[in-house]
């Protein structure tokens, strides 16, 4: 790894550590944001182990500062819904920028990972189809359960065909060899039916 890219990670994950929520992982409390983003940088280096520089940066600022711009902001329903998914990609961006200018970056890079973070030519860019591919698979892996518990079987189906949609052959290969609880299987065996 190179210095740049050492720097780019301290302060990403400097910043991701301000995250108000927390997780619980192997009986250790993590910053929710801080702990996400390194499983997406994992995932993408699974996928990908060959990732590029930008990816590898992409991976680690996806997210940043998530908490910042709160959905409870934004009205109910799903106009609420885009337009704060919306300012949430635009904040994730400019944050990102401001801080791989901090570590050194040149604006070529930081405009590469700012058109893999907006998924910009989802279906032509492999590193973008990286990139959901890997969140699609935080999501199965370390979400996917609680979301059953609070939205229960008849709303899952759908969510599960969209992230399925979103995406590619590999990402697919993985989410397959994912161990699930018996309701998550038969949910996906159902969304996939």
């Amino acid at each position: 790894m190179s210095e740049k890219l050492d720097k780019a990670f301290a302060l990403f994950d400097a910043y991701n550590a301000q995250s108000p929520e927390t997780v619980i992982s192997e009986g250790e409390t993590i910053p929710a944001e801080l702990f996400y983003a390194q499983k997406l940088y994992d995932w993408v280096i699974k996928l990908d182990p060959q990732a590029s520089e930008p990816l590898l940066l992409a991976s680690r600022c996806q997210h940043i500062g998530r908490w910042v711009i709160p959905r409870s902001d934004y009205p109910d329903g799903r106009v609420g819904y885009l337009k704060w998914r919306s300012d949430l990609a635009k904040f994730h961006a400019e944050k990102s920028a401001e801080l791989l200018r901090e570590a050194g970056y040149d604006e070529a890079t930081i405009e590469r990972v700012r058109t893999i973070n907006l998924k910009q030519r989802i279906k032509t860019d492999p590193e973008v189809s990286t990139i959901e591919n890997a969140l699609c698979l935080v999501f199965l892996t370390y979400q996917y359960d609680d979301l059953i518990e609070k939205m229960g079987e008849e709303k899952m189906i759908p969510i599960l065909q969209k992230t399925w949609n979103k995406m590619t052959a590999p990402g697919h290969e993985a989410a397959l060899k994912l161990s699930y609880s018996n309701t998550g299987k038969a949910l996906i065996e159902k969304a996939l039916a």
